[in-house]
């Protein structure tokens, strides 16, 4: 996960991902403000993607973070641990 990876929206511009969240569901942020969170999903009839409260987003993050480090992908968890710090702190 250490390269930056990109969505362009129709309304909102370039978003940033925040966090792969699995299940082919990531989560996204405003490329320049980070105050407005996607969360972006792949499913068969395409693509889908739902705005979140930042209080929603943060939750899936620590959930994110919990799971990498219960399973010890202990790489994974810090970057993703580096994001959260950036992002909600």
């Amino acid at each position: 996960m250490s390269l930056e990876n990109y969505f362009n929206h129709p309304t909102f511009g370039l978003l940033l991902l925040i966090c792969p969240l699995g299940n082919g569901q990531d989560l996204y942020t405003t490329l320049y403000a980070q105050r407005l969170f996607f969360l972006v999903k792949e499913g068969n009839d395409g693509m889908a993607v739902d705005p979140l409260s930042r209080g929603e987003a943060r939750s899936l993050v620590e959930n994110q973070m919990r799971i990498l480090r219960r399973s010890g992908k202990m790489k994974d968890y810090k970057e993703i641990q580096d994001v959260f710090r950036r992002t909600f702190q």
